[in-house]
């Protein structure tokens, strides 16, 4: 009892500066702690906490060595950590700084636009899947992907099954490289993304898979690959890959991770994941 009368007595002491600092920084943590979901920013996450616990340790065990070479490292970790994680920190940057005023105020517009994007696009999976052509094509989301877009050519078009089509028929100009979608355009087409050095992937995976994975760890973006020797459809999302997909199960994986009411709804039952447990055909 004592706790929780100590608990409202210090509530009764707090100003309104107090509150707001609190709002402040749940705000932080919320946009903060979906960026500790990908590779690079968890390598940050990573290296931070355990400086932090092996300096705790050291004061408390009085390990005065290991003490006073840990906070000359914490003195000057700031400027290494800049140096060593350049381009884990930009993209981080680029996330929070890339506030899309449009999704705020015109959610349902966006999302009846993405749907017919969605839709489109699943039928053009669907007969590529068909007739064994390859494709890469990459739902931008928030992170920002002005690096990918200068590794190809823009298009700026309006997203149509004909166009994805076309974009990827094997004597097109473009259909090696990978298509961004963003804001419900096509906004560039044969762009070139990182390849990713998994060791989980398996050896059967060419560079088509392996650069989707490498573009859904370090971005937020939503991946589809349609491969060109089987015809498989698959989708990486936070390098996580789930394949054989049939065309109706990707697009519901799609609307659930590009439309944001099914994204709030499926947040809770881990959507991506129960894909990969009821597919008979998975990876």
């Amino acid at each position: 009892m004592e706790y929780i009368r100590a608990f409202f007595e210090q509530l009764t002491r707090m100003q309104w500066s107090d509150y707001l600092d609190i709002i402040a920084v749940a705000c932080l943590f919320y946009f903060l702690m979906p960026l500790l979901r990908t590779t690079g920013t968890s390598r940050i996450a990573r290296v931070v906490v355990a400086v932090l616990v092996i300096s705790w340790l050291a004061d408390l065990l009085n390990l005065h060595a290991m003490s006073f070479i840990l906070n000359e490292l914490l003195t000057v970790g700031l400027i290494a950590i800049v140096v060593l994680f350049q381009p884990e920190l930009r993209r981080m940057i680029d996330h929070l700084s890339n506030v899309q005023i449009k999704k705020i105020l015109s959610p349902q517009e966006e999302n009846a636009q993405m749907v017919s994007v969605i839709r489109h696009t699943v039928r053009a999976c669907e007969e590529m899947s068909k007739e064994r052509i390859g494709a890469l094509i990459v739902f931008a989301r928030d992170s920002m992907m002005d690096e990918y877009y200068k590794t190809g050519t823009v298009v700026d078009a309006a997203t149509s099954e004909q166009l994805i089509r076309n974009i990827f028929f094997p004597k097109a100009a473009l259909h090696d490289g990978a298509m961004i979608i963003q804001d419900g355009r096509i906004h560039a087409a044969g762009c070139v993304l990182p390849l990713s050095d998994s060791i989980r992937l398996s050896a059967d995976l060419g560079t088509r898979h392996r650069a989707a994975v490498g573009m859904s760890e370090v971005t937020d973006a939503v991946v589809v690959i349609v491969s060109e020797e089987t015809g498989v459809i698959s989708v990486a999302v936070g390098g996580m890959l789930k394949r054989h997909l049939a065309p109706q199960t990707l697009e519901r994986l799609l609307r659930t991770e590009l439309i944001h009411e099914e994204k709030q709804e499926s947040k809770k039952l881990g959507l991506f994941q129960k894909f990969q447990k009821k597919d008979k055909g998975g990876a």
